[in-house]
């Protein structure tokens, strides 16, 4: 589904150049969960902000279902995350004049969805993360977790086919941590296809398989135990 060929990112100032990723080749397949781990600094979430389209490589391909994408106008970039890809950020990305239901529907008025389809969708995926009794609530009425749960819903309401998380679990306690974990679990079990930076060895072992960045490069990649044939 996803494959990048010689991926490069370089950031240039007036007094510095820094690549940020080097030469990455990397697939992931239809329906896999795979995790990017690292250490501060090694290009993880600048790899993540390529696969949204939120950032162009410098040079190198990124190919989608067979499509090579990077060079796409940001009109183009819009409209092919539409239903393909959602975002879930450790900082949650909530908007807080808006309630639950209204922060969650937001993808779907984006897409033009008509209101009665909106309600449903809504009400759904509410219900399946365990917030609907939160609907009218505001964020800053949320726990992190919930918080959470409702960033979640934002970002599969629109049932895209990719769901990248950057440090989805990096702002909140374990057992918040094991509950979105495992929603994030459940999802790809139906069929969506997870990218996932984290930091921490516990939650990569959700994963199929671990990639490990080192200066922008891949130097390694794990499948985990349980998916070893």
């Amino acid at each position: 589904m996803i494959r990048t060929v010689n991926l490069k990112k370089v950031y240039t100032t007036e007094e510095v150049e820094t690549t940020a990723l080097n030469e990455v080749n990397l697939e992931v397949k239809e329906g896999e969960f795979v995790s990017i781990m690292g250490p501060s600094g090694c290009g993880k979430s600048t790899l993540l902000n390529i696969f949204g389209l939120l950032d162009n490589p410098s040079s190198g391909e990124y190919h989608f279902n067979g499509k090579e994408i990077s060079r796409l106008t940001e009109r183009q970039r819009a409209n092919f995350r539409k239903g393909n890809i959602g975002f879930v950020f450790q900082s949650f990305n909530l908007i807080d004049e808006l309630t639950v239901f209204e922060n969650v529907e937001l993808p779907l008025l984006y897409l033009g969805f008509p209101a009665g389809e909106r309600k449903k969708r809504v009400e759904e995926v509410l219900e399946h993360m365990g917030i609907m009794h939160r609907r009218n609530h505001f964020p800053q009425q949320l726990s992190g977790g919930q918080q959470q749960r409702v960033a979640v819903a934002r970002a599969v309401v629109a049932r895209p086919r990719v769901i990248l998380a950057d440090e989805p679990t990096g702002n909140l306690d374990s057992v918040h941590g094991d509950e979105v974990m495992k929603i994030l679990t459940d999802l790809n079990e139906a069929g969506t296809t997870i990218i996932m930076v984290t930091h921490s060895p516990t939650y990569a072992e959700y994963s199929h398989r671990v990639v490990h960045l080192f200066d922008g490069q891949v130097v390694s990649e794990n499948m985990m135990e349980r998916f070893r044939i």
